[in-house]
């Protein structure tokens, strides 16, 4: 088979130019002609498959393999683009060193460039004023046998009629010396240092008409019957033939006339021409670096040229190479060729569709495939595997190699792998139709005889580039494809093992005793015991078939470790049927002694089984089935003649107990027996307590349905402490036992809590029995009572008790979350979890709980305070009271009435923090309320300020400040992270938090700090710091600065509410700006003194239109008929009390609410208001003004002008009347109002204006007026 690896993806979305530079061209179009210029291009690929050029016309980009990361955390190799530029490339090929890759280009001008990966030009030759047709390497192969030629690295460049090879020795000196000076000008600009010359030689091919390929075989020496055959041919009967036959150098055209041509160039009929080697200098560097924003760049101006063009280097002649013989075919051309890693054969493709294996060094075809038009080929070489015992047995011997041909048709978008010279097709692929099939033919540059030493040679790839989806492939082979069943035994042991595969659901097995090689038939064997088919008989007869078979063979012939492995499997075989078969009727329990402590626990377990009761989901995998015999195996080794349980995850260790113990503990097996066959099987005491307690623990809900299996688990747990090596002999009764803390270990590290207790329960009283027959039997002397106290039993009580604790707990946290709430699943605990969670680890659970349930902290003081009482409830709190009592009854210090309301409100505060759009902080003063201990509310208030609120407070307050108003949602979503209601709401907690650390910190002085303690039995707990711990430790705060702060949530909840016009730090000076969001226990500079009267007017100028915000709500509310809440009215109080602080005259407030509430028509409220006002004489005045605004919105602005009102209009005063007209109407927001409240409010002026006032008389007419119109019918 072949498999398919080390994807790349390919972004092609900028080379779609090449086809459509005006890019004009729609989706559909770019789509179908995404492969055509593929089609154009020259694609090269380096040898280790970390850099690709792709070329076309004067165009190329270098692209280079780079490791990405994706967000689920898939490694995946992508290229991208290295380098890119503009270029004249009419073919491409790489080679260099594993730290570096060198692009050799050729040119229609018969230039050869080097180039670094990122696009430097190293050094330019021209050997030949034809266009280059092909560049091909030829790099350095560690012969295989002795008598193996050793073949030089070598360049070969082919032209139209001539063929240039440069030595690779000398190719790679002179590009490492040019890599060097181009490092050295680029850093430093050093002078250039002329690299040595190449050594090339220059052949000009005759007796063909026309050449497109080529291949440079190497080095060759004939035999000696070969070289006397060539010397008659070629000389006729009477040629001389030389003693040693020449080396000579082996070259392959493809092409026309004939089709194919072989050259030899004897060794030394050339010698080597130098080269004047053209260094890129340091400042033609920059012409090389890729700009992104130009897009492609100009390689060369027009005037570098003709410099060129001017200073042309001298082209050596070539050297005629006649053709010594070729196959002839007049109608058929040659396409390419491509050389075999082993340099034996060479396919070659043509014109006519067929694809031709030549043998190189006979000359002759030896095969052909016909229906390949347009085929690319590329060669896969293949090395055996070696095997330990290979290694063992022939060390010396070579390694075969197998070649597999790669043939790719782009017309039927296949790729197909053959092997050679006459072997099968091993795979065929279905891919694209425009693929580019990529072969670099050779490896990495500058290896040798001596540097290839210990070093592992790359393999050659040969890899797919689909252009549709980006990918590149590597295809690999296994070697055991190219060998043919009757010649290798492996093969046929490959096959053997599929067979047997196959037959594994047949069960017809015995195949297995025909495969030869131990890997394989343990590999078998191994598959067989592994399927989950096959029944556990015909495991066992297999495996005691084949052990019989090798105890027949040759001891000194067997695998040993096949023998020990076939050998351990069928005792597991025969223990796994064992305990299978002891599945008898059910048994009595027996053991008895607990059922006092039961009684106790009853009640507890009840409500806890009630709890968990409720239907879950389950899945059929989950099901509990027998255990499977491939899972038993996997479980279970042999170790020195030892059964050992394979450590795995809990899971899979409670499937093995429930398979080797829940028939015990369910009655339905026999204990004795269970017990006898599990020690004879060689498993320690101590595995087997392990996976009985992981076994009950586990399954703590078909525990709970068996009233009997507490009886089983006694006695079980007491046959298992009396097999030898359970409990120590030495041990007295007074310490500590190894054993009984191994099931104290796993009961307080299980959150199966009923499951833990039992357990428990069962083994204090079996260890307890154990301690008093052990202490029985060493002390008979006393013939009085006495009881037996030991550190053992003490670990017991503690143990026990921490169980009854968590089992509480744990049924009140199972406790359902009300339909349609966030609750998540439920919090399990154990008493470990609850030990390493600190001293709060407790309150920090219920809190939780307290949280889902959406419980509010008036009612949970309302069951605080209620704790023992009898008083009636709410139905819906009956449960929750009553498991929450019991809880706090046993943890009556870490559940005190302050800790739980601390944790509560810093998970309020938390997770209000996840997702401030759902949820919403508490009511901070019904919380404070609750508080007895003033420190702690203080410091969890400062705590909550500091970690949660200060942020995105202070980013409100700059948002309003930066818009100069409430803002809309979406810049509340984007600076604050909550929409513009969630902000409204979030500011008014925060000055319910502020206010309530200021009234903390007044009565701090007042009551001493609590001490922070748990229960006895608790006391071990280590972890982190609780809450209450925290908030202890913290500092006390500032009090005028936490007013500073409140100052500021209080306007900037205020122009939130009535979407005001506000800049919030506009209205402090430079001192209160720099107060703001500081440390609450640090002394700030705040403002003192007199307020400048500008700041001032604004600060006044906000709090009136805050009275008029409110005022508009109340009127709304009482018109629609909304009852509004007590919140609602707090605003006139807030603005008082704002005024007093920011230095703005209450009393111009309070005549402004009064004015506003008259102008809104609500006069009662407004009375009520001004008995507080200070100045009757400015509010009669301004209250004189609303009342002719009414009068003349009754008289002069009326629809329906009646003759009445026409004609008390005419007896008013003149200048009553002219008073009148001047009045504007339309500013009251609600004109008509009853003249009764009219009249009271005229009555009210007078009283409040003094009789000597100017606008006294005024007064007294408007009276006469109302009273008049109030008068008419």
């Amino acid at each position: 088979s072949l498999s398919l690896e080390n994807e790349l993806t390919w972004d092609d979305s900028d080379w779609g130019s090449w086809e459509n530079p005006d890019g004009k061209e729609d989706g559909e179009e770019e789509e179908q002609q995404s492969a055509p210029w593929l089609q154009d291009c020259v694609l090269s690929l380096s040898p280790c498959s970390d850099l690709l050029v792709i070329a076309r016309e004067h165009k190329a980009t270098f692209l280079s393999a780079k490791w990405r990361t994706e967000e689920g955390g898939q490694e995946e190799m992508t290229l991208t683009v290295t380098w890119s530029g503009t270029l004249s490339a009419d073919e491409g090929s790489s080679t260099g060193r594993p730290d570096w890759t060198c692009v050799v280009v050729g040119f229609s001008s018969g230039y050869v460039r080097f180039y670094t990966e990122s696009g430097v030009l190293l050094l330019a030759q021209l050997l030949h004023e034809d266009p280059v047709l092909q560049l091909k390497c030829r790099t350095y192969e560690i012969p295989r046998h002795p008598g193996v030629t050793e073949q030089h690295e070598e360049l070969s460049i082919l032209y139209p009629a001539a063929l240039v090879t440069i030595d690779g020795f000398s190719l790679f000196q002179s590009l490492r010396a040019c890599r060097n000076q181009v490092a050295r000008a680029a850093a430093a600009g050093s002078d250039v240092i002329q690299p040595p010359p190449l050594a090339y030689k220059k052949w000009g091919l005759q007796d063909m008409d026309k050449i497109t390929d080529h291949s440079s075989i190497g080095i060759t020496t004939l035999s000696v019957f070969d070289q006397m055959k060539n010397a008659s041919m070629l000389g006729g009967f009477h040629a001389s033939v030389k003693g040693s036959p020449p080396a000579m150098s082996q070259y392959i055209t493809v092409g026309g006339g004939p089709y194919t041509g072989f050259y030899y160039a004897i060794e030394g009929s050339s010698q080597p021409l130098l080269s004047h080697v053209a260094l890129a200098v340091a400042s033609k560097l920059t012409s090389a670096l890729f700009s992104a924003a130009s897009g492609w760049l100009g390689w060369k101006s027009k005037n570098e040229e003709e410099s060129v063009q001017k200073q042309k280097p001298k082209v050596e002649p070539a050297t005629a190479l006649p053709v010594r013989f070729g196959l002839p075919d007049s109608r058929r051309h040659g396409e390419s060729i491509c050389l075999s890693p082993c340099n034996t054969m060479a396919g070659v493709t043509d014109d006519f569709g067929r694809v031709t294996l030549l043998d190189v060094a006979r000359g002759i075809a030896i095969r052909m495939w016909k229906g390949y038009r347009d085929a690319q080929l590329g060669w896969v070489q293949v090395s055996e595997a070696r095997g330990e015992r290979d290694l063992a047995t022939s060390p010396s011997m070579p390694r075969r190699h197998a070649q597999f041909l790669v043939i790719y048709a782009p017309r039927r978008g296949i790729l197909e792998v053959w092997g050679t010279q006459h072997g099968p097709r091993v795979g065929a692929f279905t891919v694209g139709k425009h693929c580019r099939l990529l072969y670099a033919g050779h490896r990495l540059m500058g290896v040798n005889s001596v540097t290839s030493q210990g070093w592992q040679i790359h393999t050659q790839q040969v890899c797919l580039f689909d252009p549709v989806n980006g990918a590149l492939r590597a295809v690999t082979i296994p070697f055991h494809l190219a060998l043919s069943d009757k010649k290798s035994e492996r093969a046929k042991d490959m096959h053997l093992l599929r067979r047997l595969t196959t037959l594994l659901r047949s069960r017809e097995v015995d195949v297995l005793l025909d495969i030869k090689h131990p890997a394989i038939k343990k590999q078998a064997l191994e598959s067989l015991l592994s399927n989950k088919n096959a029944p556990v008989s015909c495991l066992t007869n297999v495996t005691r078939a084949l052990l019989a078979s090798l105890k027949e063979q040759d001891p000194e012939a067997v695998d040993e470790s096949l023998l020990q492995f076939c050998s351990s499997q069928l005792k597991l075989l025969q223990l796994y049927t064992d305990v299978q078969l002891l599945l008898l009727l059910s048994i009595q329990p027996s053991f008895s002694g607990i059922e006092e402590d039961l009684a106790r626990v009853g009640p507890v377990l009840q409500r806890y089984t009630e709890m968990n009761s409720r239907p879950c989901v389950s899945f059929a995998q989950d099901s509990s089935g027998p255990l499977p015999v491939r899972t038993f195996l996997s479980q279970l080794e042999w170790v020195n003649g030892e059964l050992r349980v394979i450590k795995q995850p809990d899971a899979d260790w409670t499937q093995l107990g429930s398979f080797l113990f829940w028939g015990c503990l369910s009655g339905q097996s026999p204990l004795q027996r269970v017990c006898e066959t599990l020690q004879e099987s060689g498993i320690s005491p101590q595995q087997l307590l392990s996976l009985l307690l992981s076994g009950w623990l586990n399954k703590e809900k078909d525990v709970l349905k068996y009233p009997d299996a507490v009886s089983h688990l006694g006695t079980l747990l007491s046959t298992l402490s009396s097999m030898k090596g359970a409990v120590d002999e030495s041990w007295d009764g007074q310490s500590v036992s190894p054993w009984w803390q191994q099931v104290r270990t796993a009961c307080v590290q299980s959150e199966s809590s009923a499951a833990a207790l039992l357990a428990a329960l069962v083994a204090h009283r079996v260890a307890k029995n154990s301690i008093t027959r052990l202490a029985e039997s060493k002390v008979c002397l006393w013939g009085e009572e006495w009881e037996c106290v030991s550190m053992e039993l003490e670990q017991w009580v503690v143990c026990i008790k921490q169980l009854e604790d968590v089992l509480a707990l744990q049924t009140l946290l199972c406790l359902p979350s009300p339909q349609g709430s966030t609750g998540g699943a439920v919090t399990r605990c154990s008493v470990k979890t609850l030990l390493e969670s600190g001293r709060g680890g407790v309150a920090d659970c219920v809190s939780k709980l307290i949280f889902r349930q959406g419980m509010s902290p008036d009612v949970l003081r309302d069951i605080l305070q209620r704790r023992g009482e009898n008083e009636p409830i709410l139905d819906r709190l009956k449960i929750f009271h009553e498991l929450l009592e019991s809880v706090c009854q046993r943890f009556p210090n870490s559940l005190s009435p302050d800790v739980l309301f601390a944790h509560c409100s810093w998970e309020n505060v938390v997770q209000w923090n996840k997702d401030p759009e759902v949820k919403t902080i508490n009511n901070h003063k019904e919380v404070a309320t609750a508080y007895f201990f003033y420190a702690l509310l203080s410091g969890v208030s400062a705590m909550m300020w500091q970690t949660f609120i200060v942020k995105r407070f202070s980013a409100a307050a700059f948002l309003m400040e930066k818009v100069g108003k409430a803002p809309k949602d979406r810049l509340c979503r984007r600076d604050v992270g909550m929409g513009d209601a969630a902000m409204r709401s979030f500011l008014g907690s925060s000055v319910q938090l502020l206010q309530a650390l200021m009234e903390a910190d007044s009565a701090v002085e007042e009551v001493s700090a609590p001490d922070v303690c748990v229960e006895e039995v608790w006391g071990g707990a280590e972890g982190p710091v609780s809450i209450v711990e925290l908030a202890l430790d913290q500092r006390s705060v500032h009090y005028p600065l936490v007013q500073h702060h409140c100052v500021l949530a209080s306007l900037l909840h205020a122009a939130m509410t009535f979407s005001l016009r506000l800049k919030p730090l506009s209205l402090f000076d430079s001192k209160g700006k720099n107060a703001f969001f500081r440390d609450l226990s640090s002394i700030q500079l705040l403002p003192s003194g007199d307020m400048d009267h500008s700041l001032v007017a604004v600060r006044q100028e906000f709090l009136m239109n805050v009275l008029t915000g409110w005022v508009k709500v109340l009127a709304e509310s009482e018109e629609n008929g909304v009852k509004h809440s007590s919140t609602e009215d707090m605003w006139p109080s807030v603005c008082m009390e704002l005024s007093s602080i920011l230095q703005v005259n209450t009393d111009i407030l309070r005549r402004h609410l009064v004015c506003e509430l008259y102008n809104q028509g609500l006069d009662l409220r407004a009375e009520e208001v001004m008995m507080e006002v200070q100045d009757k004489d400015v509010l009669g005045s301004q209250l004189l003004v609303l009342t002719g605004q009414r009068l003349a919105s009754s008289l002069l602005h009326s629809q329906s002008q009646t003759k009445p009102n026409m004609e008390l209009l005419a007896r008013l005063p003149p200048t009553l009347c002219t008073w009148l007209k001047a009045m504007d109407p339309s500013e009251l927001r609600c004109p008509s109002v009853p003249l009764s409240q009219s009249s009271r409010l005229i009555n009210k002026v007078i009283e409040m204006l003094p009789e000597n006032h100017g606008q006294y008389s005024l007064a007294l007419h408007l009276l006469e007026a109302v009273d008049s119109l109030h008068e008419e019918p």
